[in-house]
């Protein structure tokens, strides 16, 4: 945590909405998106815009391919340096996300620099920089702007091997699913925004969203991993979606089984519920089925707006559970939530427990 002038800002005060809960939602991205023109075919593209992946991939040579990726957002946390960390983390991300390792970074602010001292800056970038310095990345420059509302997060270049590319629409049926970050993070901090949460609370949350995916993808390198996404703004089912329709194939979630965030439910319940997590649901109607003992909470629980989350990772149901003992051994907060079918392509069920 920052110290010092800092102490006092309350930087989730300073805009409306916070983290990866600002994404423009999934259904107005799309009636943008389809506006534009075709791409020229591009051999080298190896992932583009047409499945909604974390990041672009692109073929350099036999051995070679780069891996880019840009995320920003508005402040998720009120300390400074945890913001940094957290905006960082979440950008490197979708590089994990991919299969890649993360080589260069590029910083993007926005800051009300005659407003804010100068101090709160500073420690959102010293915060970045750790994180990136975690990563094995190099800060290589950046761009600024003077803006009434804060924004950070970086443009971020890895590399992987071709052959070794993960992407969302590889999820292959008999797939078991593996979720490396525990969810429910949009409604805890929506609650640091109303003082809701305690000290202890908003350490536990910040320390989720600061932990980079590092760890989780370098354990599942060697595994048969056929899919992967993270979970972030459009919630655990808005990705799982994603990956079913990318992979034309269906997804089965246990509700029991998905780790969650303590005090997530109550906190619901006194309706710190964020816009995102609402438009998140509103959006998959006709491509969720819920069973009849789950209400209104536990399904906005499924579509929270998560920022910085975990990895969704599908592998071969033979190597699961050998994977998931390894993600554990390594610190990871892996569980097994669900399995992918060949029922109803681009559709999720939840059921109460697998």
């Amino acid at each position: 945590m920052s110290e010092g002038l800092t102490d006092k800002i309350k930087l989730t005060s300073l805009s409306s909405k916070g983290g990866c809960g600002c994404k423009i939602g999934p259904a107005d991205l799309q009636q943008v998106i389809k506006t534009l023109p075709q791409a020229m075919p591009n051999p080298n593209l190896l992932v583009g815009l047409d499945t909604s992946d974390d990041a672009g991939v692109y073929k350099l040579t036999d051995e070679l391919a780069l891996v880019q990726t840009v995320d920003f957002f508005t402040p998720i946390v009120d300390d400074p340096y945890s913001f940094g960390q957290i905006a960082a983390a979440n950008a490197l991300s979708d590089v994990y996300a991919m299969g890649g390792k993360p080589l260069t970074v590029l910083n993007i602010v926005a800051f009300p620099i005659k407003k804010l001292d100068k101090q709160v800056l500073a420690d959102i970038l010293r915060g970045a920089a750790d994180k990136v310095q975690e990563a094995g990345a190099t800060l290589v420059g950046g761009h600024s702007i003077d803006d009434n509302e804060p924004k950070f997060g970086l443009a971020v270049t890895g590399i992987i091997h071709p052959d070794k590319v993960k992407p969302n629409a590889g999820a292959k049926a008999g797939d078991k699913l593996i979720l490396t970050k525990p969810i429910g993070v949009g409604i805890m901090t929506t609650s640091i925004k109303k003082d809701a949460l305690s000290e202890e609370e908003v350490k536990r949350v910040t320390q989720v969203m600061s932990t980079l995916n590092k760890t989780a993808a370098e354990v599942m390198e060697p595994f048969s991993v056929h899919g992967c996404t993270d979970v972030t703004g459009f919630g655990l089912l808005g990705h799982a979606a994603e990956l079913a329709k990318g992979s034309s194939v269906g997804v089965r979630i246990g509700f029991r089984q998905v780790p969650v965030l303590p005090r997530v439910r109550e906190l619901a319940e006194a309706g710190f519920v964020p816009g995102g997590t609402k438009n998140n649901y509103a959006h998959l109607e006709g491509t969720v089925t819920f069973p009849s003992s789950m209400d209104q909470i536990d399904q906005w629980i499924l579509c929270d707006a998560v920022t910085s989350g975990g990895l969704l990772i599908s592998v071969a149901a033979e190597e699961a559970d050998k994977l998931l003992h390894s993600l554990v051994q390594a610190g990871v907060e892996a569980a097994l939530i669900g399995e992918v079918t060949s029922d109803h392509p681009g559709q999720i069920q939840v059921v109460d427990t697998l």
